[in-house]
């Protein structure tokens, strides 16, 4: 984390535990995003950097989605595999003038550079960690885009679109209530930060942020979750993560075999239930019934609900969800409630 960003935040009441923003001492504060505007200072997020004639061919090469639709006023998530078609990392793919840049968890950044690192070989690419040079805001709220016209002459209208300003990199993400996310150098983002404030926005930790991404229903793989999906397991096609027409990368196989054979067994899902215990990235889920004690399934994110209760989403076999005898940590353990999700998957899946 860049130490003059961490300064500032801390100075504005920021409370840490290494690098993941905690809060800003404000319970009140931290429950507004279920209602209100909020910015969140991504702080165990970071960035990859690549430049050089043949990044974009190096990418298309490694990577899920198709870089042909990427520019500097698109972007797009996108996953790196394992032979096997299994997620290694996922990050947000998007572009400043001619380089590339990948917002991705800070927690699978050094492993996912190393592994792109393999594979550059003589192509003419560079690979560095930028996590100290761009740093990154959260920002959501129904009002945002009004809240934010000061800031941005034109703002993105769609999910993925992206606008460029004063140094500023405004990033559209999908989800039920507008959100975004902001990259900019630390002395840009510590002036928009006072400009966001002046504008109502409200300062909350990386929990009411990941909350806002479960809601939206868009996955991560964190340390935990590393080879434990393939990507249509955690709906990577429904927010526009995968393409099936790009051609290979490491895993494509896998990836096309699950689209066009058959059903698919499991898949993400998102589930309210009691209780004050987060469960771990990666826990596994219990089945009552007929199944008792079986596997259930795995959580790929959980938060506080800014309600009460927890909020997650898991990768459970379908068979179980239809059972609905979903439990956190045992059988005896909080049931799962099912919710919608805020797209729509096909049929065959």
């Amino acid at each position: 984390m860049n130490g003059d960003w961490r300064t500032f935040l801390s100075d504005a009441g920021a409370c840490f535990e290494e690098t993941r923003l905690l809060h800003f001492g404000d319970p009140d504060g931290e429950r507004a995003a279920a209602t209100g505007a909020v910015i969140s200072p991504l702080t165990h997020r970071g960035v990859i950097e690549a430049s050089g004639a043949d990044t974009r061919d190096f990418l298309q090469n490694m990577t899920t989605n198709d870089l042909r639709q990427l520019s500097e006023s698109r972007a797009q998530l996108s996953a790196l595999l394992s032979p096997k078609g299994r997620m290694l990392a996922l990050y947000r793919l998007f572009m400043r003038g001619e380089n590339f840049f990948l917002g991705i968890p800070g927690a699978t950044l050094e492993a996912t550079l190393k592994r792109l690192r393999m594979f550059v070989l003589r192509s003419a690419v560079t690979l560095e960690d930028a996590s100290e040079r761009l740093v990154t805001l959260g920002i959501a709220g129904e009002d945002a885009a009004e809240r934010l016209i000061p800031l941005f002459d034109t703002l993105p209208a769609l999910a993925d679109d992206v606008c460029h300003q004063g140094g500023l990199t405004l990033i559209r993400l999908s989800g039920l209530r507008p959100r975004y996310e902001l990259y900019g150098e630390p002395a840009a983002m510590i002036e928009a930060w006072g400009r966001l404030r002046e504008e109502g926005f409200t300062p909350v930790g990386a929990g009411p942020w990941g909350w806002l991404e479960i809601e939206a229903g868009v996955p991560s793989v964190e340390a935990d979750t590393v080879e434990a999906f393939v990507p249509q397991m955690v709906n990577l096609q429904a927010v526009n993560g995968v393409s099936f027409t790009k051609g290979c990368y490491p895993g494509q196989e896998v990836v096309a075999r699950s689209e066009y054979l058959g059903k698919m067994k499991r898949r993400m899902y998102r589930a309210r239930a009691d209780g004050d215990v987060l469960p771990a990235v990666g826990e596994e889920l219990a089945a009552a019934g007929e199944t008792v004690g079986a596997n259930a399934g795995k959580v790929v994110a959980a938060q506080f609900h800014p309600e009460g209760g927890i909020e997650l989403l898991a990768v459970i076999p379908s068979d179980e969800v239809e059972r609905d005898a979903v439990h956190l940590g045992s059988v005896e353990g909080p049931k799962l409630r099912f919710l919608d999700l805020p797209y729509e998957l096909p049929a065959k899946q």
